[in-house]
């Protein structure tokens, strides 16, 4: 997607040849014209798929994915929480999600009643880099007897694996920027 590209170029920010930050756009002020371009190029990828529900995890994913979803007639959105809450109860489903960035282990949450057999689920992420947040979602998923449609990605750092290794697993991913490098100071894409 050309346009990401173009303000991943203009505005993000690299940090120690690994770190890119895109904070003033996507992931804590987020452009909202951007965003809905990003949605509208979710929904051209994955329109062989009937997608009714998309699934995200907290919380620079809900978003992007709340903008999507109405791409998606409106499928509601549901996020894996990273952190026990009073207001989360019942039946849930667990998965563990390593963050590389912060070095520590969530074990992510999604209540039973929010996903099911029924369902169509497409799993939207604003980095895929190791793959661990994609693997626990994609666990919650399979917990639920749920289809998974696949994986939207915004960007996809490729360099360190996580897509080769759901790719190798069968998984569909669309990812809309995908960088080779961060070396040096400059972003090369893929």
């Amino acid at each position: 997607m050309e346009l990401l590209k173009e303000r991943i170029l203009h505005d993000g920010v690299i940090k120690d040849d690994d770190i890119l930050k895109v904070d003033s756009f996507l992931n804590h002020q987020m452009d909202i014209a951007l965003l809905n371009e990003i949605g509208q190029e979710f929904r051209t990828r994955f329109a062989d798929v009937p997608v009714n529900k998309i699934l995200t995890i907290e919380a620079s994913g809900i978003g992007i994915a709340a903008i999507a979803a109405q791409y998606f007639d409106n499928a509601p959105v549901v996020f894996a929480k990273k952190t026990q809450s009073r207001n989360l109860d019942g039946a849930l489903y667990t998965a563990p999600v390593h963050s590389f960035t912060k070095g520590v282990t969530y074990n992510v949450q999604v209540s039973q009643k929010f996903l099911g057999p029924d369902d169509t689920v497409l799993i939207i992420d604003d980095f895929l880099a190791r793959g661990q947040a994609l693997i626990g979602l994609i666990d919650i998923v399979q917990q639920s007897g749920a289809s998974l449609a696949g994986c939207g990605i915004v960007i996809e750092k490729m360099y360190q694996g996580g897509g080769t290794l759901l790719r190798s697993r069968g998984v569909r991913i669309e990812s809309l920027a995908r960088i080779a490098s961060l070396e040096h100071g400059t972003v090369t894409f893929l």
